[in-house]
């Protein structure tokens, strides 16, 4: 079978590739988007055809398509807070990126017969909660006024109290909280409204905080394990936002690689989306100290008690519909996955440019 992954030699989508070489003729598309590539990088798989170009150029998604049957969409501008100043650029790659893969696909001639897209648990906003007396409810972002008064934990929009934080389940309405996370949702529903209408079947994958090797070490705007793992390399303390105790839901890039797979090959996927995590919420103090004693590093993590824009303050998966539809199981536990971090990012380069991007941020007012 010939598939194409677009974002093919990125992060999670070079992974991907790995895995489908040696059953699959395989072709990559990507751009190598010098925020993310400071280089062609040497993982590259030399088992698979590669095209170097935008996925917004029609002459080349036609070309990557030839005698395709699969689409693993991955291609994707990350980066939250970026998002929100680089408004044109994101939605430009994003969304109308997506746009154009879908009407080459049903607009010309192909053979495609399954798309699956990369999609993001930030498009749910904050997580789900649980209220003591109003039960399960569906919290808005924080106010302005919360924040100042460096009141962390979510309260309940009926009541008032605090709340805690339970699994999130696909079924909970989607409030995308930034620029990325509304191109996330675009992509996922694009997909999905197409292939549907054309008898294209589609998966959407919500992906968690994904993490492990090939992360760029070099990109500001990426996840916080790479970004922490750069501060420390550079013996900079990772710098936490709020009072360090907010949690995610940390996936290793293996079990994403699994999903895909699932994805791709079990009919009764198709049409459906799935939340990829492993179902348990992980601090992001955890995160740092955790780092630093695998980097057997001395630092303390910087906590800064500011907050900035768009920031929730929980949000860990409930796999229950891709364990029971699919299948999945997740496979590498949080140490074992940053042992394996670790021991990959000694050997990385890791420009530490976080500082540069928070002074960004700062200056358009988007930390407080």
């Amino acid at each position: 079978m010939k598939v194409l992954v677009t974002g093919g030699a990125g992060f999670i989508g070079s992974h991907i590739v790995d895995a489908l070489a040696d059953k699959h003729e395989v072709v990559v598309l990507d751009n190598l988007e010098p925020q993310v590539h400071t280089r062609k990088p040497d993982y590259l798989n030399n088992k698979v055809t590669y095209i170097f170009g935008d996925i917004r150029d029609r002459g080349t998604l036609k070309k990557a398509l030839d005698g395709v049957e699969v689409v693993l969409h991955q291609a994707a501008a990350v980066g939250v807070g970026q998002s929100m100043y680089q408004i044109e650029k994101y939605v430009d790659v994003n969304t109308i990126g997506t746009a154009k893969l879908l009407d080459v696909l049903v607009n010309e001639e192909n053979d495609v017969k399954k798309v699956v897209v990369a999609s993001s648990m930030s498009i749910y906003g904050e997580g789900a909660y649980e209220c003591d007396d109003c039960g399960v409810v569906y919290s808005a972002l924080r106010s302005e006024k919360q924040l100042k008064r460096r009141e962390w934990e979510m309260k309940c929009p009926n009541c008032g109290k605090i709340v805690k934080p339970i699994p999130t389940d696909e079924e909970k309405p989607l409030k995308p909280t930034s620029i990325y996370a509304i191109t996330k949702r675009d992509q996922e529903e694009m997909c999905l409204v197409v292939g549907r209408a054309y008898g294209i079947p589609t998966v959407a994958l919500r992906y968690f905080n994904v993490y492990g090797p090939r992360q760029s070490l070099n990109n500001p705007y990426t996840g916080v394990c790479a970004i922490f793992s750069s501060r420390i390399k550079n013996g900079k303390p990772p710098l936490i936002f709020e009072d360090d105790l907010q949690t995610r839901d940390f996936i290793n890039v293996r079990d994403i690689v699994q999903a895909n797979l699932l994805a791709m090959d079990k009919r009764n996927a198709n049409y459906e989306v799935f939340n990829v995590g492993t179902g348990s919420p992980i601090s992001i103090r955890e995160v740092a100290e955790t780092l630093i004693r695998l980097y057997n590093s001395k630092l303390n993590p910087e906590i800064t008690n500011k907050y900035r824009a768009g920031d929730i303050r929980h949000c860990f998966a409930d796999i229950s519909k891709i364990k029971r539809k699919l299948g999945f199981r997740p496979e590498i536990s949080f140490d074992e996955g940053m042992k394996e971090l670790v021991t990959w990012a000694a050997r990385a380069e890791a420009m530490d440019l976080f500082d540069k991007a928070h002074e960004e941020l700062v200056s358009r007012g988007l930390v407080e």
